[in-house]
């Protein structure tokens, strides 16, 4: 067990952070994941698959809320204290978005304090803190602190950490995606600005190195997934079809289909949506008449019908907008419909080995419990980021202590 290599990743969701840590060469002691949904698709592919992690037997492999093993295992995390380096995850961020309510009481933003909790328990080395940009804006009509990221910063602070944060584009680092995040480094014996100049420093050699460019357009993305190359019967839900590969044409393309055991298949979650006539009549009309890539309402009067509170028609030549939990939100660059729970993970660089299991989708009541597919790509962080990332962080911590 390699001290420097062993993270702990909290708010895991299905695994994007961890899926990118892996390949920056990080060791997984365990994860914790509140959603069975999520925590399925997690198991499965970092568990199972690769054995990432090497989990306590203290605690069970299943998922698992945040404050109940604070509660019942406070003093098996204090002994972590000098054997994890990492702590990373951030809290669910819908009541931080500024594509949400931002209610400030709603629930899971006290998730903050839990972590700040876990953090003192653990101390780890390092930590990586990932949210949506509005945790950085001021929460309207509030006493006190109405900034999340900076309660965090000051708690971190007194816990004896250095901390640095960046609102960071995604789109710049080989992600066909304008998604901005903010990112938050905490460490307390190194320099954590120093964690954001090399990850930048490192952005062209690394992509090259993958053999994709730092640009990558949704075209460079999707291509190879457009209905037109083919389908089959979904292999997990009746009365569906699925697509199958088409040509690779980027090296984009070429990267997410690594360790793709069986190419001439079904791609996994690549399952098409069976629209109404009305709806691709829609879709037909978005295509021939709405501005590419800026989003509208049924306010702009581009379309007739358009029952959604907002629709973009990707630009192929440019990056989608941010991915977010609903998919009729985006609309395919050339075929009338919305994009596959696949297409959504290659706009989030999840590699095509990735497999993702619950439902597709879920509504009413239900959306407050379960987390479908669509829900749990949308929720990630970025795994060609994380990598990233990760390696960045690998190269600060091998210099001598700073402190």
């Amino acid at each position: 067990m390699k001290k420097q290599n062993l993270y702990i990743d909290i708010f895991a969701g299905c695994g994007g952070l961890s899926t990118g840590l892996l390949k920056a060469g990080w060791t997984g002691l365990f994860a914790v994941e509140k959603s069975a949904d999520a925590f399925s698709t997690f198991e499965h592919n970092l568990i199972d698959k690769n054995s990432h992690f090497l989990w306590p037997e203290w605690l069970e492999i299943k998922e698992h809320d945040i404050n109940e093993i604070i509660k019942k295992h406070k003093d098996n995390l204090i002994r972590l204290q000098g054997k994890v380096t990492l702590v990373a995850g951030g809290p669910p961020c819908q009541g931080f978005s500024m594509a949400g309510k931002r209610d400030i009481d709603d629930q899971r933003n006290k998730l903050v304090k839990s972590y700040i909790k876990f953090i003192k328990f653990v101390m780890p080395e390092a930590i990586i803190f990932e949210n949506v940009h509005g945790f950085t804006v001021n929460f309207k009509n509030t006493k006190g602190t109405k900034k999340y990221s900076t309660y965090v910063e000051r708690a971190l602070k007194r816990l004896g950490y250095k901390t640095a944060h960046q609102i960071i584009d995604m789109s710049e680092y080989g992600i066909p995606q304008k998604r901005k995040r903010f990112i938050l480094v905490a460490m307390r014996n190194h320099s954590p600005a120093e964690v954001f100049s090399t990850l930048k420093n490192n952005r062209e050699s690394f992509c090259t190195g993958k053999g994709i460019t730092c640009y990558t357009t949704v075209y460079d993305a999707l291509s190879d997934l457009e209905k037109k190359c083919g389908t089959c019967p979904s292999p997990d839900t009746k009365g569906f079809m699925a697509g199958v590969y088409g040509p690779s044409i980027s090296g984009y393309q070429k990267l997410m289909r690594q360790n793709v055991i069986n190419v001439n298949a079904a791609v996994d979650s690549h399952r098409f949506v069976n629209h109404r006539k009305a709806t691709i009549t829609l879709h037909e009309n978005l295509l021939a008449q709405a501005p590419i890539g800026k989003r509208i309402t049924p306010d702009d009067n581009i379309v007739e019908n358009l029952n959604r509170r907002g629709v973009t028609v990707l630009d192929e030549k440019s990056q989608a907008p941010t991915i977010t939990s609903i998919p009729d939100e985006l609309v395919h660059y050339c075929e009338p419909r919305i994009l596959t729970v696949r297409e959504h993970a290659r706009i989030q660089s999840f590699p095509d080995w990735y497999e993702f299991k619950g439902k597709y989708t879920s509504g009413g009541d239900r959306r407050k419990k379960e987390v479908p597919r669509y829900t749990q790509v949308g929720n990630a962080v970025p795994p060609l980021f994380a990598e990233q990332i990760g390696i960045a962080l690998m190269e600060v911590l091998a210099h001598e202590s700073d402190r």
